[in-house]
């Protein structure tokens, strides 16, 4: 009997035994994970931790992926988007010269006629050189020798000297001063040198395509009308076919002339309208820019300092911006009033002010400005 309690008092200390080890082991197990994560975790936030962190960071870096398939593509395609401007410009001025001019001759009176010819060809002139200029000038390079700027940061992408205002171009792969944006209308960045050729073709296209929206307006009724018409006669025509009633007189159809003729008009005023909205909207939007002396890239790292200096109440101030008056005299390289004329209502292809290395007052500026960040 005593032998038999042993016995089980033996089996029960060794089962208790095996049960407080496997608890230990099971804590052991646990604590070990907890630590793992702890310290994976730390060292995570160690290698991702940046004070300037915030939601447009996170979401940059989400669609780096789409970026990258927007660069290589209007790199690959540039060409063919410059291709595409040309083709349809020079679609509308076919048509308004093979199909528009002749009407405008026999129709109009003599003032008129005047005031086409000599409004429409100073528009084209202006639009075919501002756009040939944009594309075919270079918006401007730091130099790569490190010791010719003093001063300036270095780009982390190209590793070579980076100046005020300067910024990297992913789909050019290299700096650009004063850089605006990268075009793929003009197969071509925007930055110092040719930023006033871009904003003068859109604002002269969209002024053609304004007053060829306008002016072409009772054509393209009248045209939209014909063209119903055209319709509802060829359907009457194939259901009198159909129904083989040889002693009707089939409707008279359009010649190929006329047809040609009235859906050229409503291509004409589709087209420039569409333009007219569309790129409207973006030259008052660099208007704008123009006017605080800002680009594209300035706008939302100015935005961004001045929600920064505003929460520690502070004041941000555009050290580029010279008043709105000045800063439309300095774009346009307006140094004397015939400067008006000769520069802006004529072809130009004067240089703007400074080397885009430097930031100095230009001559034309009436007041100078502290150029402080903050005050």
């Amino acid at each position: 009997m005593r032998s038999r309690q042993r016995m089980f008092a033996a089996v029960m200390r060794l089962l208790l035994k095996c049960l407080r080890l496997g608890r230990r082991r099971r804590f052991k197990l646990v604590r070990q994970v907890e630590q793992l994560w702890h310290y994976g975790h730390l060292c995570l936030r160690s290698l991702l931790y940046n004070s300037f962190t915030n939601g447009d960071v996170v979401l940059d870096s989400l669609f780096e992926p789409v970026y990258w398939l927007v660069d290589h593509v209007t790199r690959w395609f540039g060409v063919v988007f410059v291709a595409l401007v040309i083709g349809l410009t020079s679609s509308i001025v076919a048509i308004v010269y093979i199909c528009l001019l002749p009407l405008i001759l026999q129709t109009y009176t003599p003032a008129w006629i005047c005031w086409h010819l000599a409004y429409g060809h100073w528009n084209l002139i202006m639009i075919v050189f501002h756009y040939y200029m944009a594309i075919t000038t270079s918006p401007g390079y730091p130099p790569q020798a490190k010791n010719d700027l003093t001063g300036v940061s270095i780009c982390r992408k190209c590793i070579a000297p980076k100046p005020a205002r300067t910024h990297h171009c992913s789909i050019c792969n290299r700096c650009v001063l004063k850089m605006d944006h990268h075009c793929p209308w003009l197969n071509n960045c925007v930055g110092h040198y040719n930023h006033r050729y871009f904003f003068s073709f859109c604002l002269f296209m969209t002024m053609g395509c304004i007053y060829c929206s306008i002016s072409g307006w009772e054509m393209f009724r009248d045209a939209y009308a014909a063209i119903e018409r055209m319709k509802l006669l060829e359907k009457e025509r194939l259901q009198v076919a159909a129904n083989q009633t040889y002693y009707q007189t089939p409707p008279p159809t359009f010649s190929f002339r006329q047809r040609a003729f009235h859906k050229s008009v409503v291509y004409l005023w589709v087209l420039c309208s569409s333009v007219a909205l569309a790129l409207g909207a973006l030259t008052l939007w660099h208007a704008a820019l123009i006017t605080r002396g800002e680009t594209s890239i300035e706008r939302h790292i100015n935005r961004k300092e001045r929600q920064r200096l505003q929460k520690k109440g502070k004041v941000f101030r555009n050290p580029y911006s010279y008043g709105s008056w000045d800063n439309w005299k300095v774009f346009l390289g307006v140094d004397v009033p015939r400067h008006w004329l000769t520069r802006v209502l004529l072809p130009s292809p004067h240089l703007p002010h400074g080397t885009g290395l430097s930031w100095d007052l230009p001559p034309c500026v009436t007041e100078q400005r502290a150029p402080l960040l903050a005050i």
